[in-house]
């Protein structure tokens, strides 16, 4: 069993972020992809915004993440939802029916992805087009989006993306929520919340590697939400070692509350952890239990 000091060093290499070179080939994939929308005839005269999105963005990437998330918002047509029947109909006056669909601008991205990158390298996926990585760039998730609006008030409303998957499933997200809230928390902490969940996101790499836990019961982006919901105090702790123990106890008593947690949100406070998704309060219990004896935490 590894003593407290070298399970510090350890968390202190693992809480390292993203290397200069990596940065590089990340901005030259978006770049690459960037030019393949603007040298598209379908595209090019369309509102569209190309960023990365997920651990990368969010700087909360570890190697096993191997694959860049990219999003290409389209802002042309929109998705809406309201939380009143009120703001529902003092806004609908002001829109018309879209005369771009979904399924014309996904199909219209996979054209100039493969007229920028060939057919070989680019892969069409449920969700997300793969293109293959080259030497100066790395492997990259495409995804097609349009925005989504969640109104709250007469012309006040949350901006966020939406797609359909090619099964036919919503898939709504909050990327820039979830960025400036991971931002403000990692300030809060002394830039201790994502160190801490680079340090978990790793642990559960070498975790699974030791076939101590089962592989993919839990996603890196499971593990930064648990940790965006421990509050500031946790992570006051200069030691790493001491850290993680202080944020690894608070998870497990506290997942053993359900009528508590269950009110959890993920980063972008703007969908729940737990409701209506392949996620249980248990799995989140069984990973920190997990963790806690793997590395050797006692109650002392």
């Amino acid at each position: 069993m590894r003593s407290k000091s070298e399970w510090e060093d350890i968390f202190g290499t693992w809480s390292r972020g993203p290397q200069k070179t990596e940065t590089e080939r990340i901005e030259n994939t978006k770049k690459a992809i960037q030019d393949a929308i603007r040298d598209s005839d379908n595209l090019k005269s369309r509102n569209i915004n190309v960023f990365v999105q997920g651990s990368y963005r969010n700087t909360v990437n570890v190697k096993k993440d191997s694959d860049i998330d990219i999003g290409v918002l389209c802002y042309d047509t929109f998705y809406d939802e309201y939380e009143s029947e009120e703001i529902k109909t003092y806004q609908k006056q002001y829109f018309s029916p879209a005369t771009y669909d979904y399924g014309t601008f996904k199909n219209d991205v996979e054209s100039a992805l493969v007229s920028k990158f060939g057919r070989s390298a680019v892969t069409r996926g449920n969700k997300a087009f793969d293109i293959k990585a080259t030497s100066v760039r790395v492997d990259a998730d495409v995804a097609a989006f349009f925005e989504h609006r969640r109104y709250y008030g007469r012309d006040k409303y949350y901006s966020g993306v939406q797609m359909y998957t090619d099964k036919g499933e919503k898939v709504i997200n909050w990327p820039e929520q979830h960025y400036e809230n991971g931002v403000d928390k990692n300030d809060k902490t002394y830039r201790r919340f994502k160190r801490s969940v680079r340090i978990l996101k790793k642990l559960k790499n070498a975790m699974e590697n030791d076939n101590y836990i089962e592989k993919d019961k839990i996603s890196g982006f499971f593990i930064e939400c648990l940790v965006w919901n421990v509050p500031n105090q946790y992570f006051n702790n200069d030691s790493h070692y001491d850290r993680i123990k202080a944020i690894v106890t608070y998870l497990y008593n506290e997942t053993k509350k359900e009528e508590v947690i269950n009110d959890w949100g993920e980063v972008s406070e703007l969908k729940y952890v737990f409701r209506g998704k392949n996620r249980s309060i248990e799995d989140a219990n069984y990973f920190v239990l997990k963790a806690w004896q793997y590395v050797g935490f006692t109650n002392d």
